[in-house]
C-alpha cells in the first residue's frame, strides 16, 4: 500500500505518576528511534522536564490542569476523573494548536489507557490514536473482566474468606482476592474507572509493555474481545532504555554494593505510593536482622504516615539496620538489579519492576500493595515460579524466612536458575526477529499505511 510519508509526528500522553510515565517515555524513545518526531503532552502535576535524556523532544503543558495539591486533596480515584473531565477541552486546543504550527503532521497519538479524555479530540481532527497499557497484559483482562461485574455482589464475595481465597472464574490461577481491587479507593468507584480504562472506543490498536513469552494466553485473550490489533513491544527497558525517574537517586549505593558478597543482597523497594506503618518497619528491620543476610532498602520520604522519612522510627530500628542495611531514599534501580551482589528484590511487584527484575533474571520477594501488584505477585509465585509471596500480617519470622528462601536455600538457587532462563527469553524478544520487535516493526509500518484509523 501507499505510505503516507508526511506524518512523521506521535504525540504522547501519560499519567502523571512514576509507574506510568517511565514506560511512555521509552516508548517514545523506541518511536524516535525509528525515525518519528515525538511530543509529549504533559499535566501541570508531571514532573517529567526536557532532560538531556529527551532534549530531542517536544514537551506541551494542558493548561489549568490538576497539580499534586489535587491529589492529596481528592485521592488518587476523584483524581483521575476530575482530570479527565477538565482536560478535555484544553486538550482539543492543544492539538489544534499543534496541527497549525506543524502542518498536520501527526501521524497517531499515543495517550495512556487512564488519560481517555484523549479520545475526545482525537475524534475531532480525525487522529489515528493509539491506546497504551502500562500494566501486564493479564492485569489488562482482570481490568476488562471486572469492568462487567456487579460492584455490590463483587463486594460482598470479596469480604467472605471463603470466596476471597478461591479462583476467580476464567482466570486461573487469581483468586479473587489477586484481583487488581485498589487500596485508593471503594470498588464502586475503581470499576468505574476500569470501564473507562478499557474501553478503547475510536483507538485503532492497543500496545503493551509486555511480552508474548510472559503473557502468550492473555494477549491472546485480548485480541479476540477487543478486535483491533495489540502489539506486545516490551520489555520497553530493554527495547528502549530511556531513563525518566521522577525522584532523585542516592547513588551512594552503588559503593556499598560493590564491597558485599555475590548474591547475598536483598533489595528492599515497594514503589513510589506504596505507605508502611512503624510496626511493620520494626517487623521487617527484625527479620531482616535476623536472616544474617546484607540488604539495601529504599525508604521513600512520606512513605511512613506521619512522619517526613525515618525521623519518627525507634532507635532499636536504626540498631537493626546499621548491622548489616543500608538505607537510601530512592535507588537507581536498574543499576542496583544488574549488580552481581544483588540476589533477591523484595517489591510491591509493580509491572515496571516487575519486568526490570526478570530482566535482570533476579528472583523476587513479593508484597503487593494495591491493584495490578497482586495480579503481578501471584503470576510471579505460580506462573513464573521465581517468586515468594508475603500475604497477611508482617512478623519478623515470615520476613527473615522468606530471605532465607530466596538467598540461601535450594529452592532460591531453582528460582534464580528459572529467571535467569525468562531473562535469556526477554532479551530474545526484543533482538531482530523476536516478538516483540516484530511486534515493534509491525506498528510502525502500520502508522505507514492510508487505511490505519
Amino acid at each position: 500500500m501507499e505510505e503516507l510519508r508526511v506524518k512523521r509526528r506521535i504525540v504522547l500522553v501519560p499519567v502523571p505518576a512514576q509507574g506510568h510515565v517511565t514506560p511512555i517515555m521509552q516508548l517514545g524513545k523506541a518511536l524516535y528511534s525509528k525515525g518519528f518526531s515525538i511530543t509529549v503532552v504533559l499535566t501541570q502535576y508531571n514532573r517529567v522536564s526536557s532532560s538531556k535524556d529527551f532534549s530531542d523532544f517536544h514537551f506541551l503543558t494542558i493548561p489549568g490542569s490538576l497539580t499534586e495539591s489535587d491529589l492529596k486533596n481528592l485521592g488518587p480515584f476523584k483524581f483521575l476523573f476530575k482530570l479527565n473531565q477538565i482536560c478535555e477541552a484544553s486538550f482539543k486546543q492543544c492539538i489544534g494548536q499543534l496541527l497549525q504550527e506543524q502542518g498536520n503532521d501527526i501521524a497517531c497519538v499515543v495517550y495512556d489507557e487512564y488519560m481517555y479524555f484523549s479520545q475526545a479530540a482525537v475524534k475531532e481532527f480525525q487522529l489515528p490514536s493509539v491506546l497504551f497499557s502500562t500494566t501486564s497484559a493479564t492485569a489488562f483482562v482482570c481490568r476488562s473482566v471486572l469492568a462487567r461485574v456487579d460492584a455490590q455482589s463483587f463486594l460482598l464475595d470479596m469480604k467472605d474468606p471463603k470466596v476471597s481465597d478461591k479462583v476467580f472464574p476464567g482466570l486461573h490461577p487469581l483468586r479473587y482476592k489477586d484481583l487488581p481491587t485498589s487500596a485508593f479507593g471503594p470498588i464502586e468507584s475503581i470499576l468505574k474507572v476500569y470501564s473507562e480504562t478499557v474501553n478503547i472506543r475510536t483507538a485503532s490498536a492497543v500496545i503493551i509493555n509486555s511480552t508474548s513469552c510472559l503473557e502468550n494466553s492473555s494477549l491472546a485473550w485480548l485480541r479476540r474481545e477487543l478486535q483491533v490489533p495489540v502489539y506486545p513491544i516490551g520489555p520497553l527497558h530493554i527495547a528502549a532504555s530511556a531513563p525518566s525517574s521522577l525522584l532523585e537517586e542516592d547513588r551512594s549505593c552503588i559503593e556499598w554494593l560493590n564491597k558485599q558478597k555475590l548474591g547475598s543482597v536483598i533489595y528492599i523497594s515497594l514503589g513510589s505510593l506504596a505507605l508502611m506503618e512503624t510496626k511493620d518497619m520494626l517487623e521487617m528491620a527484625w527479620g531482616l536482622s535476623n536472616s544474617n543476610q546484607p540488604f539495601l532498602w529504599v525508604i521513600r520520604p512520606g512513605s511512613i504516615p506521619g512522619s517526613e522519612w525515618t525521623e519518627s522510627l525507634p532507635e532499636e530500628f536504626s540498631r537493626l539496620v546499621s548491622e548489616r542495611g543500608y538505607i537510601v531514599k530512592w535507588a537507581p534501580q536498574m543499576d542496583v538489579l544488574r549488580h552481581p551482589a544483588v540476589g533477591g528484590f523484595w517489591s510491591h511487584c509493580g509491572w515496571n519492576s516487575t519486568l526490570e527484575s526478570i530482566g535482570e533474571g533476579v528472583p523476587m520477594i513479593c508484597r503487593p500493595f494495591t491493584g495490578d501488584q497482586k495480579v503481578n505477585a501471584r503470576y510471579l509465585e505460580r506462573v513464573w515460579r521465581i517468586g515468594v509471596q508475603l500475604e497477611g500480617a508482617l512478623d519478623k519470622g515470615t520476613v527473615g524466612r522468606a530471605v532465607e528462601r530466596l538467598i540461601v536455600d535450594e529452592e532460591g538457587a531453582e528460582m534464580r536458575k528459572r529467571a535467569i532462563n525468562l531473562k535469556e527469553k526477554l532479551e530474545a524478544s526484543v533482538r531482530s526477529g523476536g516478538s516483540s520487535c516484530s511486534s515493534s516493526d509491525n506498528f510502525v509500518n502500520s502508522l505507514k499505511m492510508k487505511n490505519f484509523m
